[in-house]
């Protein structure tokens, strides 16, 4: 892992050692400015924003790696297709941007790169055609923005469950079914956000990566147990396709089965990449875990480059986040490639999409008697 720290195995140990006496007190610290901060929007001394539509949050209670941004393409999508007009909201984390609204896509040009926006808006606008992407740090202006410039009456929250201050109509909790809560401590010495006992705000959980293991059917029946009245959906990341851009083509993932390749993430949980890799049948020679949102710089890829081919791996592999990190850096390698992922239930897709769609009834029924009461 580059850094100080290998975050992601850090966030897994529940052992007492060095990590913790050093960490320790800033989780204790951060968790004490979250608790105010919580207290301070239930007391309302902080003042609460709503936007005219309908608005879904989708976020995690962890530091990324829950795969909520194919679960806001797969939302949105849908939402586009029922035929309301929709808008995707983002903070656009890693971007340049970090005051006022920028407008990352207005549904058919893309508008800002991966280097201004962040990776995130960045997929998002790629994958969403038809469907404006609006970033700013305060999301409650870029869905007025969204309303005033498209008309948007569906609001879809990237990465939401901690931005208090933006009203929302359901707020859908993801959590890694693999790995749900690490070792159940606050950042920065584990991987939770907020304590774990928040998890009650969600209207909905949806259990991504889930298998039909121990560790999934574990975490799958804490959930029903401790909230029964919770709508508790499950999901899974499938492998779609791998893409060279070098030679504007791709493949089915199996066409990784017995090749070996040297590949590389700079995401959130960059184990499950690996593993996802090693699970299509490659040889993975070497791994290079990245942090989070890391902003490539060209000798990073030329580093890697050149270990791929002096180990003789056959083709350098990454995720299509890092991909929009990449492709502005004007490298050429011919056997760069990236892989992308499907966000799919396992099972109650209709369920879960009809939750919405009664939320959205309700709520136009719900303004509807108001105007006229």
């Amino acid at each position: 892992m580059i850094g100080s720290f290998d975050w992601p195995r850090l966030h897994q140990t529940k052992t007492f050692g060095l990590p913790m006496l050093l960490l320790g007190p800033f989780s204790i610290l951060y968790g004490g400015g979250v608790k105010f901060r919580l207290w301070a929007y239930k007391q309302r001394l902080f003042q609460r924003k709503s936007l005219p539509g309908f608005v879904v949050s989708i976020g995690n209670i962890t530091t990324g790696g829950t795969g909520k941004t194919p679960a806001v393409v797969t939302v949105a999508q849908w939402a586009k297709d029922e035929g309301f007009r929709v808008a995707v909201l983002s903070r656009g984390y890693g971007g340049r941007n970090r005051e006022g609204v920028l407008e990352v896509s207005d549904g058919v040009v893309l508008k800002s790169t991966a280097v201004e926006a962040g990776d995130e808006p960045s997929f998002l606008a790629e994958k969403l055609r038809g469907i404006p992407v609006i970033i700013a740090k305060k999301r409650f202006r870029a869905g007025q923005y969204a309303h005033e410039r498209f008309g948007s009456d569906f609001f879809v929250l990237d990465d939401g469950f901690q931005h208090l201050e933006l009203e929302r109509d359901l707020d859908l909790l993801l959590m890694d079914a693999s790995n749900p809560l690490g070792n159940q401590h606050l950042l920065p010495w584990g991987p939770l956000r907020e304590p774990m006992e928040q998890v009650r705000r969600a209207n909905a959980f949806i259990l991504s990566r889930f298998k039909s293991d121990d560790k999934s059917c574990r975490i799958h029946d804490w959930l029903q147990r401790e909230f029964p009245k919770v709508p508790l959906f499950c999901a899974d990341h499938q492998p779609e396709k791998l893409v060279i851009p070098a030679q504007n083509k791709d493949y089915a993932p199996d066409f990784l089965r017995g090749k070996e390749i040297l590949a590389f993430a700079g995401i959130a949980n960059p184990i499950a990449f690996q593993k996802t890799l090693e699970g299509l049948g490659a040889r993975v020679v070497s791994f290079t875990a990245f942090r989070d949102h890391h902003p490539f710089q060209p000798h990073d890829i030329e580093g890697l480059i050149h270990r791929q081919r002096a180990c003789g791996a056959q083709y350098l592999v990454t995720t299509e986040k890092d991909w929009m990190r990449i492709r502005g850096l004007g490298l050429y390698c011919p056997e760069l490639t990236y892989l992308t992922i499907s966000f799919g239930f396992v099972s109650q897709r209709d369920a879960f999409f009809r939750m919405i769609k009664t939320g959205v009834s309700n709520k136009r029924a719900f303004q509807g008697s108001q105007r006229h009461g």
